[in-house]
């Protein structure tokens, strides 16, 4: 028995130096999701598709307005090839009911969006936001996670300001739709 007891006093120590000197940094290889992100990444590229993660956060005051340019409702949803491309729909607010963004741009500095949404119920809460480009055309989407256990959000209605950052978008014409379920909200975007 006391074999058993020097063996294990003795492998432990080496076996933990060895784990906590050699461990690779960063987060542990999850397979499943590296390749489904490998996957969506591939696909997006093929159907022309640029995707960028941009900021969201969500301001502990009130916006302030901004004096933003005018946005029209667009139908509810992510376009049709997008929807397609990706292998798994990510988690919408309800609607977006109102969006306080600049008509106009400059490429080489950080575009903001303030913009208020409404989620189906109070088991989600914002975790980011993903910008899609292609062809003079912007798809952003505000991501959803759910949340776990008994924990729910204090309303349905909240408050978000999404942060372009410098250089994502070239000079041009875009037409941008921030997209929600039922009501999304679009407008015209100038960059120089």
């Amino acid at each position: 028995m006391k074999w058993i007891v020097v063996s294990i006093l003795v492998f432990i120590p080496i076996y933990t130096y060895l784990t906590l000197h050699f461990r690779r940094p960063g987060p542990a290889f999850a397979p499943y999701q590296d390749m489904r992100d490998r996957a969506d990444v591939i696909r997006l590229l093929k159907a022309g598709y640029q995707r960028v993660a941009i900021d969201a956060t969500r301001p502990a005051e009130p916006a302030q307005a901004s004096g933003g340019g005018p946005t029209t409702p667009a139908p509810g949803g992510l376009p049709d090839e997008l929807r397609k491309t990706l292998i798994e729909t990510p988690l919408l607010p309800s609607e977006i009911a109102s969006v306080s963004a600049a008509p106009t741009a400059v490429a080489g500095i950080d575009y903001p969006i303030e913009l208020t949404y409404t989620i189906p119920d109070n088991k989600r809460q914002l975790s980011g936001a993903h910008l899609y480009e292609r062809e003079g055309e912007i798809v952003i989407v505000a991501d959803f996670e759910r949340l776990g256990g008994g924990l729910l959000s204090r309303t349905r209605d909240g408050e978000a300001l999404l942060d372009i950052p410098p250089g994502t978008l070239k000079p041009g014409t875009y037409r941008v739709t921030l997209v929600g379920e039922r009501a999304s909200r679009s407008w015209t975007l100038k960059v120089r």
